[in-house]
C-alpha cells in the first residue's frame, strides 16, 4: 500500500510538472530541460530518494524527454523550412563529442558537484534572459574554422551538465552571429537531438544508489513518459498563448525566477 501511495504521489507531481513544462516551453521558446532538472532534483528528494547520484538521474531522466521532444520539433520547424541543416551538418560532431564528454564528467562527479555546476549555468542563462537584447550581434555569420571546433564542444558539454537541450546555449549562440531567431530555434532543436541521444545512452549505464520505481542507470522512465506525455499535450496550449499576448516581458520574468531557482540550488550544494 505504501508503494501504491508512493507512486501515486509521484505521478501526480510529475504530471502537474510535466503540465507546466510544456506550458512554458510553448510559451516562452525555453526548453523543458530548464525547468526539469530542478523540479525533479526537488520531487525526487522530497519523495525520500536523495543520494550522492541525484542530480545524475535528474539530468538523465531530463535529457530522455529531450530525445522525444526535440525530434518532434524537428520534424514540425522542418516542413515550415525552418532548421537550417548546413549548421545543424556542421556544428553537429562537435556538439556531440561534447556531449559525450559531458556524460563521462557528470557520471564521475557527485550531486552537490552537479548542483553547483546547475546552478552557476542556470544564472548566467537566467541572466542573459532577463537583459538579454535581440539586436546584439558579434559576427555576420556563424563561426566556421577553429571557433567552431571550439564553441561546437562546448555547446553540447555545457548542455549536459545542465541536462538540457539546444536552446539554451544554441539559440543565443545563432541569434549572436545573426542567424534569424525562428531559424535559430528551428535548428537548436536539431541540436538537442545530436545532444540528447548519446547521454541518455551514457546516462542508461550510470549506477544510482536509491532510485524511484521504473528507474534504469539514470534514467526514470516512469518521470519520462508522464512528462514527455503532458508536455506534448501542453506546449501548443502555450504557443497558442505566445500568439496572443507579448512573451518578451514574460520571459524577463522567467529569467529572474530561474536566477532565484539556480541560487536555491547553489545554497543546498553548498550546504546552507
Amino acid at each position: 500500500m505504501d508503494d501504491l501511495m508512493l507512486l501515486a504521489t509521484m505521478a501526480g507531481l510529475l504530471l502537474a510538472l510535466g503540465a507546466f513544462a510544456g506550458v512554458l516551453a510553448g510559451l516562452l521558446g525555453v526548453g523543458g530541460g530548464i525547468v526539469l532538472v530542478p523540479a525533479f532534483f526537488f520531487v525526487f528528494s522530497a519523495l525520500g530518494f536523495d543520494s550522492p547520484q541525484l542530480m545524475q538521474m535528474c539530468l538523465g531522466t531530463s535529457l530522455a524527454t529531450i530525445v522525444v521532444t526535440s525530434l518532434r520539433s524537428v520534424a514540425a520547424h522542418n516542413k515550415k523550412g525552418a532548421v537550417d541543416w548546413h549548421i545543424l551538418k556542421g556544428w553537429g560532431p562537435g556538439i556531440a563529442i561534447g556531449a559525450t564528454v559531458g556524460v563521462l564528467v557528470a557520471s564521475s562527479l557527485r550531486s552537490e558537484n552537479l548542483q553547483a555546476i546547475f546552478g552557476v549555468l542556470a544564472i548566467i542563462v537566467g541572466v542573459y534572459m532577463t537583459f538579454g537584447r535581440d539586436h546584439w550581434r558579434l559576427a555576420h555569420q556563424m563561426p566556421q574554422g577553429m571557433l567552431r571546433a571550439v564553441l561546437s564542444p562546448v555547446i553540447g558539454f555545457l548542455s549536459v551538465l545542465m541536462g538540457i537541450g539546444g536552446g539554451s546555449f544554441g539559440v543565443p549562440t545563432m541569434t549572436l552571429f545573426s542567424v534569424p531567431i525562428h531559424r535559430a530555434v528551428a535548428t537548436a532543436a536539431g541540436f538537442g537531438v545530436i545532444i540528447a541521444v548519446p547521454s541518455v545512452i551514457g546516462f542508461l549505464f550510470v549506477d544510482i544508489a536509491v532510485a524511484p520505481p521504473f528507474t534504469v542507470g539514470a534514467v526514470n522512465f516512469l518521470a519520462f513518459g508522464l512528462i514527455v506525455a503532458m508536455t506534448l499535450i501542453t506546449a501548443p496550449w502555450g504557443a497558442a498563448l505566445a500568439h496572443k499576448m507579448d512573451a518578451k516581458p514574460l520571459k524577463r520574468v522567467f529569467g529572474v525566477f530561474l536566477i532565484l531557482v539556480a541560487i536555491n540550488m547553489l545554497r543546498k550544494a553548498l550546504g546552507w
